[in-house]
């Protein structure tokens, strides 16, 4: 029995602008996800990632709707919608808190069942150190990590997300991973780096 090979991004988005519901279906199950965590890890609200996830989906029913695949993929462009409409919950104030997301496993990497309890522990403690230093990164360095190494998006789909050049992406992302690093280090050894802190001599 041949299965039928999975119709593309874009030929679902011609069935979906010709009405076909089941089409919108199936994208939304195929992308809704990754474009959940992303708007979570940007804003740091549930609330707010799920208005942007539905607001990048409704976007796509609208005739004005403004992807070229000459310039990307479909991927990149709805990372793209995503990136803006977060920006625009926080310039309203309404992200950019402290994430809080204990009950909602879908943003967390998966985990292989672990018989030993304390492994486990020591397993998720290290994932809500890396959210924690994730969510500390200025928005220009957290959005490029959470792209390229959370969502493991390319460079070229990065570039059409974010507005910007593919080197840019590259420069962002080398920044990003020195200072994502630098936070951990200071979570895992807090005494260590108080010690290098420099200290400002008041005269």
């Amino acid at each position: 029995m041949t299965v039928a090979p999975l119709e593309t991004d874009d030929e679902l988005l011609i069935r979906i602008q010709s009405g076909d519901e089941q089409a919108f279906v199936d994208l939304y199950r195929r992308r809704q996800a990754a474009l959940y965590r992303f708007a979570l890890h940007m804003s740091g609200s549930m609330p707010v990632a799920e208005d942007v996830t539905q607001e990048v989906f409704l976007a796509l029913l609208r005739e004005e709707c403004g992807y070229d695949p000459e310039r990307g993929t479909l991927s990149g462009y709805l990372f793209g919608i995503a990136r803006k409409l977060v920006l625009r919950h926080l310039e309203r104030g309404r992200g950019d808190v402290a994430l809080e997301v204990e009950g909602d496993d879908s943003a967390l990497p998966e985990l292989a069942v672990i018989d030993d309890p304390m492994l486990d522990l020591t397993r998720r403690e290290g994932i809500e150190a890396l959210r924690r230093a994730v969510q500390a990164l200025p928005r220009r360095y957290r959005e490029v990590v959470v792209l390229c190494d959370l969502e493991e998006v390319d460079y070229a789909d990065a570039a059409v997300a974010l507005g910007c050049p593919i080197g840019t992406v590259r420069s962002r992302l080398h920044r990003a991973r020195g200072l994502l690093l630098d936070k951990l280090n200071q979570e895992r050894n807090p005494r260590q780096a108080m010690a290098l802190k420099p200290v400002r001599c008041v005269s």
